[in-house]
């Protein structure tokens, strides 16, 4: 599969259609979104896939840009879904190309900037 997430996508939120058994994109973000948009634009009552075109700042000036895989889990999301995500992420993972970061099952809290910038961080080579 070619990258999810390309020059003119800033990001994209996936869900998993239940009664088709498939991911689909339900939304996508312009090349200026920023990553607050980016969360905001979460569904609030499920899980979701996401991947976020993240521009890490870097001591040269030139921002590298990291592909970050989200994989969120709600706790106001029904048990059943919860269950159909984690079961499906690893298939719906091989299929994204470029992905540099993952963060997997982790809650709203986890995902303010400061906390991504610090895991980003802590992947760089």
């Amino acid at each position: 599969m070619q990258h999810l997430v390309s020059l003119c996508t800033k990001s994209a939120i996936f869900k998993i259609e239940e009664e088709q058994k498939q991911v689909i994109v339900e939304a996508t973000g312009d090349p200026t979104e920023t990553y607050e948009a980016f969360t905001d634009s979460f569904p609030t009552y499920e899980c979701c896939y996401a991947v976020f075109n993240f521009d890490l700042p870097i001591p040269e000036g030139v921002p590298k840009r990291q592909i970050l895989f989200i994989a969120l889990s709600l706790d106001t999301s029904r048990e059943g879904n919860k269950k159909i995500y984690a079961s499906a992420i690893d298939s719906f993972k091989r299929e994204l190309d470029g992905i540099q970061i993952e963060l997997e099952e982790i809650s709203p809290s986890d995902i303010y900037l400061n906390v991504i910038r610090n895991c980003v961080s802590k992947h760089e080579p």
